[in-house]
Formats: structure tokens, sequence, C-alpha cells
């Protein structure tokens, strides 16, 4: 997104998406086996609620997922000091007009989405098989297509928070911490109603 914003758009809105999509299936296939490839700190604590990840590494893994969002945000700033945002999160302004309670129930309902994904094509926290990599990096690619106009779809609160401290632009980062989380968090009940007799957790 920076680069794409301070080359006036030589990547393009679906090249972003494209991306996006697949560095999320590569982290799974790279890292999907020794630390779940969690770059999410929404996804660790509904894994955690849905009693597939252990309580105790919570807090270890969003500190590090947030850790590594503003080291990342920073080397941004160094390397592309022009850029005004960073890829920050915020609302969609068309006509004068912010889409903010549209970007409020979009991340609800994206992160929802995908946490559900997530936990049905999955067997656990740590996951490296082809069938979860393709699935919700074809996931994450797709909500960012559509939704991204409206409300950048980051499904992130990590992702959201490091562009948001380094670029200034936190006026809305109450929005990108809370609704993802909301939404995967709603996600466990879901796939539990969907799967009743073969419960979102360790025996799933």
């Amino acid at each position: 997104m920076t680069i794409n914003e301070i080359t006036g758009g030589a990547i393009g809105h679906l090249g972003v998406t494209l991306t996006w999509g697949l560095i999320v299936l590569a982290m799974i296939y790279a890292l999907g086996d020794i630390s779940g490839a969690h770059i999410n700190p929404a996804v660790t604590l509904a894994f955690a609620v849905a009693d597939r990840f252990a309580w105790r590494d919570v807090v270890p893994y969003i500190v590090a997922q947030c850790l590594g969002a503003v080291l990342a945000a920073g080397l941004l700033r160094v390397m592309f000091p022009t850029s005004e945002t960073l890829g920050a999160s915020l609302p969609a302004t068309i006509d004068d007009i912010p889409y903010v309670w549209q970007s409020a129930v979009l991340e609800i309902f994206l992160t929802w989405m995908l946490m559900l994904v997530i936990l049905r094509v999955s067997t656990g926290a740590k996951e490296k098989g082809i069938t979860a990599g393709i699935a919700i990096g074809a996931v994450i690619a797709l909500e960012a297509t559509f939704a991204g106009p409206i409300c950048m779809a980051s499904m992130n609160p990590a992702r959201s928070l490091g562009p948001a401290l380094l670029s200034g632009h936190v006026e809305y980062l109450w929005m990108y911490l809370a609704m993802p989380t909301l939404g995967a968090l709603l996600a466990v009940p879901t796939c539990q109603l969907l799967a009743a007799s073969k419960p979102c957790g360790p025996s799933a």
C-alpha cells in the first residue's frame, strides 16, 4: 500500500489485494508448523477462546505481533519518508462523507468470515496444510478486493496499529483494534453451531 501510494497507484488496488493474500499464504507455509503463522492478535485470541491455543501464550504472541507491526511501519517510515499514511487503516471518505460506521460493520463481518474459514480449514493453532494456506490467503485477497475501498479491510489489529502510530493517523485506531477482535470472537460460536457434532476445539 505504501509503494502504491508513493508511485501514484502503480500497483493498483487489485495488485495490493493479491499481494496481501499471497504473503499470508506464504507465511502459513513457511511458519505454520513453528508458530502457527500468527500475525493477527484477533486470530490468536479467538483460537484461545476456541480452546485451540494455550492462554499462557496469548500475551507473548500479541506483544510480538504488535512489536513486529510497529517495527515494520518504522522501516517503511525510514524507506519512504514522503508517505503520508504508511498504509494506515482509515475509513474511505466519499463525497465528503466519512464511511465510519460502514467501515466498523465491514471490519466485524470481514474478520468474522476470515476467522470462521480459519477455524474450519485448520486442524489447530499451528497449521501448514496446503488447503488451509490457499483458503486463508484467498479469503484475505477476496475480502480486501471488495471491502478495501471502503474500510481498507484490515481484519488485523496489529496491522492497523503499526502504521497508525508511525504515521500519526490514530483517529480511527480504536475501531480497527476493537471491530476485528469482535468479529474474530463471534466466529468461534458460529463455528461451534455449524459443527455441533464436532466442536471447534482440540478434537475438531
